[in-house]
């Protein structure tokens, strides 16, 4: 996968939308990527004489944009792939938050090496082909031999940005933690194979494809000396921090009984604030946190999707926004969203948003800004989420010539979050051309998703009888 590979002009789109600082849309818009870069950006009528000469000569690939719009690649902050393999299991299907967790840490137990990384291949594969072009992934339980790693693998695979984030959780419930304790494991275990992983796969490049992230699970499922010695070594490492906060009034309550603070002062008084840490959720997130959060630069990643299904709440990200809170969009994990459709995602955050706070409350600009400089800024990258020269080399292009979006021409931008959701009509990650014709290029899906389905039944029988397993 390290080839070298042509230049490519994208041209003719009807909108490129560039998030830049004057947040340009170009009609009739061109980009040109060389290498892993964006080298050029304007009107179709005004690309430069060099690469309208290696197109004539063969030099540089043509790939023609009318009727789509095409924007910088979408940002996910926030899942857990490795759930693709538990959607809509019945036990949990009208479960809050920790009567969810309780009903699938069983299932989970059951995880293989095979199964992480088939899981991983599969939600990804969904991701890119609804416009996400950089992903994060929270795993945080390592049974049966099953290893960060593994994922990783997975995501080089995919040709997909990674940030691996190696999740723990050490609190089992014989401890007074959420999780069993086959699930947990012991904080020296926790750090050394942190350490182990950033020596072996973090690049803190510029245009890297593979970061390494920290992250305890949770409040409710590692101790204090955990969350702070993780801090440490991350901050010692140059590493980011992630874990959930405030989820819902569970999460809160469980928060001021265990610590006697609520998750935002928990946060800050382990040091777990700071432009290199972001917090999933953040629904219950009070005023006061919402201030700390701000004057710190601590992200959130919104997961508007999950935040409904488990019936948590609304998170109030206008609030946040306004005291500078970084925000970016997340899935989720795929047992808490049953789809991972990251287009999807920044239409329902559109739409809760509205239902929440009122129509103003977010505009579809805004929604699209989240999800691409947003989600940067979260994952705390100056490298993607704007297509600008300079830039990492990360498109996607939405076909606006189908039924659902038959009538909306007039403001085709708006129209990708306003009407049905559409799949990505190409992607290009790291310029390199992922998804052509709505399909991915580099890979047969439907054996994946047979394996995919048959680990899936698997898992799930196995936690059913686990005597005839």
């Amino acid at each position: 996968m390290g080839a070298a590979h042509s230049p490519l002009v994208l041209r003719h789109a009807d909108v490129v939308v560039t998030m830049d600082a004057q947040r340009r849309e170009i009609a009739d818009g061109a980009v040109v990527v060389n290498g892993p870069a964006i080298e050029w950006v304007g009107p179709t009528a005004a690309l430069p004489t060099p690469w309208l000469d290696a197109l004539a000569n063969g030099a540089a690939q043509a790939i023609d944009l009318r009727g789509h719009v095409l924007m910088p690649g979408l940002v996910n902050t926030h899942h857990h792939m490795y759930q693709s393999l538990t959607r809509v299991v019945p036990q949990a299907q009208d479960a809050e938050l920790f009567g969810w967790l309780t009903n699938l840490y069983l299932l989970w137990a059951g995880l293989t090496p095979e199964m992480v990384r088939v899981s991983t291949q599969t939600a990804m594969a969904e991701l890119m082909l609804s416009g996400c072009t950089t992903t994060s992934d929270h795993l945080y339980l390592f049974p049966n031999g099953a290893r960060l790693d593994d994922s990783i693998d997975a995501a080089d695979a995919m040709g997909m940005r990674f940030h691996a984030a190696r999740g723990s959780m050490s609190v089992g419930r014989s401890a007074g933690g959420l999780p069993p304790d086959s699930v947990v494991e012991t904080e020296a275990q926790i750090l050394a194979d942190s350490e182990r992983l950033i020596a072996r796969w973090h690049d803190a490049s510029r245009h890297s494809m593979r970061r390494i992230v920290l992250a305890p699970c949770s409040p409710f499922s590692v101790s204090r000396d955990l969350m702070r010695e993780s801090a440490v070594l991350a901050r010692s490492q140059g590493v980011s921090l992630h874990t959930h906060l405030a989820e819902n009034d569970n999460d809160v309550t469980y928060s001021r009984e265990k610590f006697g603070m609520t998750p935002a002062e928990y946060a800050e008084d382990l040091g777990w604030v700071g432009h290199d840490v972001w917090h999933a959720h953040c629904v219950k997130l009070d005023e006061p946190g919402i201030a700390v959060f701000g004057r710190t630069g601590t992200g959130v990643a919104h997961c508007p999707c999950s935040n409904m299904r488990l019936g948590s709440g609304i998170a109030p990200v206008g609030a946040m926004r306004r005291a500078g809170v970084p925000v970016g969009l997340g899935v989720d994990g795929s047992a808490s969203n049953d789809g991972a459709h990251m287009l999807g995602e920044v239409r329902q955050a559109l739409l809760l948003q509205r239902v929440g706070f009122g129509p103003g409350a977010l505009t579809a600009r805004e929604a699209l800004e989240i999800a691409t400089l947003g989600g940067a800024r979260v994952l705390g990258r100056d490298d993607i989420g704007a297509l600008v020269p300079g830039m990492s080399a990360d498109l996607v292009a939405f076909d606006l010539r189908g039924v659902a979006h038959a009538g909306a021409g007039h403001d085709p931008v708006a129209a990708l979050v306003f009407c049905q959701s559409a799949n990505a009509s190409l992607s290009v990650i790291n310029g390199r051309v992922r998804v052509r014709n709505g399909r991915l290029v580099d890979m047969e899906i439907e054996p994946l998703l047979e394996r995919h389905r048959a680990l899936a039944r698997t898992l799930y029988e196995s936690a059913r009888h686990p005597h005839t397993a």
